[in-house]
């Protein structure tokens, strides 16, 4: 057993509170390899965000648990190193059972999402408290999910929205015992959430203002909240890559997001399109080049950018570390 504690990592209970009452959220990214844990750790202590650094099923697979918890480890100390000790979690992205769930715990990680929303209700309320009792125990905080996000990403995937029904919200968490919920209102994952020419994307804010309303100052989670920033997508298309029609969140709704019970949200696409932008760029300019460092850095340094944009201008957490 690795107790999260030891790595100086964090979980994310205190973290929602301020973010909750300050009317801002905690940004929370995905990585798969050192570059992108890199870039996320430098943004976030030179805008002086807490930050939720999160992995996928797959992305733990890919990295292997036990390089990855001496990772979240070194993203502390990098931190420190920098002068900003900046609050960090170690979260589940979508676990899908409960002995991932246990395994994480167990592995270092300071929080975990259990992800049963596929689930018949009473099913994903009862795997949710399954995990909850587990957790709690090790003071790691859980996120659980009501409705389905539309998209692909790693392996979740839906072909429709399923809207979150806000009757049962309070129940659910009543329930379950979770420390904050994933809900639908019109996000999605992937880098294709929205048609071209079907007009500006709205998001449901009136399912979020009724959850809001049910369940009172309880942390809320946007997962799919990439904009998908078409400079990434044109300069991706541009050194022969091929993402036609990709559309995300607009950036103002995400504000307005941030802005309410919502304290949590969640950027994976963007990262990928800002990365796989300047690594195209990079080989398509020097097809000679071979070094992964020569292009690996300009597409860190993207993203770094990226990030401290994200933080500052539309989640609201820079300086809130």
């Amino acid at each position: 057993m690795v107790n999260y504690k030891d790595l100086g990592l964090v979980n994310t209970r205190e973290m929602f509170r301020a973010a909750v009452s300050g009317g801002y959220a905690i940004p929370a990214y995905n990585f798969n390899n050192m570059e992108q844990l890199q870039a996320i750790v430098i943004a976030c202590a030179q805008t002086r965000s807490p930050v939720i650094v999160q992995v996928s099923k797959g992305a733990r697979e890919y990295a292997n648990e036990t390089l990855l918890r001496y990772l979240a480890l070194g993203a502390v100390k990098m931190s420190e190193d920098m002068g900003e000790r900046i609050p960090i979690a170690l979260h589940l992205d979508h676990g899908d059972s409960y002995e991932l769930c246990v395994s994480c715990i167990e592995n270092g990680f300071s929080s975990v999402m259990i992800d049963g929303s596929h689930l018949p209700y009473e099913k994903n309320v009862e795997l949710t408290t399954r995990v909850v009792e587990y957790a709690h125990r090790y003071d790691v905080t859980v996120e659980g999910e009501l409705g389905v996000l539309a998209g692909i990403e790693d392996e979740v995937s839906s072909e429709v929205t399923h809207y979150t029904k806000p009757e049962e919200v309070e129940d659910f968490v009543k329930k379950t015992g979770v420390d904050s919920l994933a809900i639908s209102i019109g996000t999605s994952h992937g880098a294709y959430k929205f048609k071209p020419g079907a007009g500006v994307p709205e998001l449901r804010f009136d399912i979020l203002e009724e959850v809001e309303r049910r369940i009172p100052g309880f942390p809320i989670v946007l997962h799919g909240a990439s904009s998908v920033v078409q400079e990434y997508v044109e300069t991706i298309n541009r050194y022969g890559g091929k993402i036609e029609d990709a559309l995300g969140v607009p950036e103002e709704q995400l504000r307005r997001a941030a802005a309410s019970a919502v304290c949590k949200i969640n950027i994976d696409s963007d990262g990928r399109l800002a990365m796989t932008a300047r690594i195209r760029e990079a080989l398509a300019k020097d097809p000679s080049n071979f070094d992964p460092r020569k292009y690996l850095a300009p597409a860190r340094t993207e993203l770094i950018k990226m990030i401290k944009q994200k933080n500052t201008s539309v989640l609201g957490s820079s300086g809130k570390a």
